[in-house]
């Protein structure tokens, strides 16, 4: 069997994202085991800013969408643009199951760059969807292209470690007056970095981290909040919470100030 380069274990995310699926049928499956039914698949997708989308199949003799898709389609509902991460899974017990063909040509023509949870001989494995589809060509609205070499290359390894953003913080990095982020569990390190916001298409800023002081959120100071273009330390911790919910002031969270070479950023 075939395992592209691209595989990898899964991450705890990842692992969750398969709980979801397996979740989401065994409780909306409309079949008994080994029976044929027209809810017999589930699927979750997680999007670039972590949330998790959930979607069944709706099987019909015309073709019915696979759980896949109606999980992309709840996302996209959901505001969500950039696709992280997708998994099929079958009802009773069923485990983890590839996506089909015509599935495999909808993430390549759509999000190249997610990554799809499918069974191998040395169990789950995370690989790129353009892996899936080798010597493929890409579909879009503009007609048929052959599929960009650098869609094989994992974007988190391919390049400078990257460090997300809302896109609502896009114009404050650019005019400059948002030079710090203040993350929790999310370490970065000193040196060249691309600052990706998840537009539609997402932006990349390419950036360098000057520098990074590890704090209690308690600890916070002032100048942190202004940093990243707001006025008081309380002030940033409200922004925090309403990222980390139960952020508690013991929490350690890493500061990191940021310089941004190249504030156009590519598309």
């Amino acid at each position: 069997m075939y395992v592209p380069p691209s595989a990898r274990a899964l991450d705890d995310d990842e692992r969750e994202l398969v709980e979801l699926a397996r979740r989401t049928i065994d409780t909306h499956t409309d079949a008994g085991p080994d029976e044929d039914g027209v809810h017999t698949m589930g699927a979750a997708v997680m999007a670039a800013d972590y949330r998790m989308f959930a979607g069944v199949n709706l099987y019909h003799f015309t073709g019915g969408p696979c759980a896949e898709l109606v999980a992309l389609g709840a996302a996209r509902a959901q505001g969500a643009r950039q696709m992280r991460c997708i998994v099929a899974v079958g009802n009773h017990g069923r485990g983890v199951i590839g996506p089909c063909g015509r599935d495999r040509q909808v993430f390549v023509d759509y999000y190249p760059t997610m990554r799809v949870i499918v069974p191998t001989p040395s169990g789950l494995r995370s690989v790129l969807a353009a892996d899936l589809m080798p010597l493929t060509q890409r579909w879009t609205p503009e007609g048929m292209s052959a599929l960009d070499p650098s869609l094989h290359q994992d974007p988190e390894t391919a390049g400078p470690p990257i460090i997300r953003f809302n896109p609502r913080y896009l114009e404050g990095v650019r005019s400059g007056t948002k030079t710090r982020t203040t993350r929790l569990g999310d370490p970065a390190q000193l040196g060249p970095v691309r600052l990706v916001f998840e537009n539609d298409p997402e932006v990349v800023l390419s950036a360098e981290v000057t520098g990074i002081r590890h704090c209690l959120v308690s600890d916070l100071t002032h100048q942190d909040a202004q940093a990243e273009g707001l006025s008081t330390a309380a002030e940033l911790r409200e922004a925090l919470n309403a990222h980390y919910p139960n952020l508690a002031g013991t929490d350690e969270v890493d500061v990191i100030t940021f310089h941004v070479n190249d504030r156009t950023g590519a598309a």
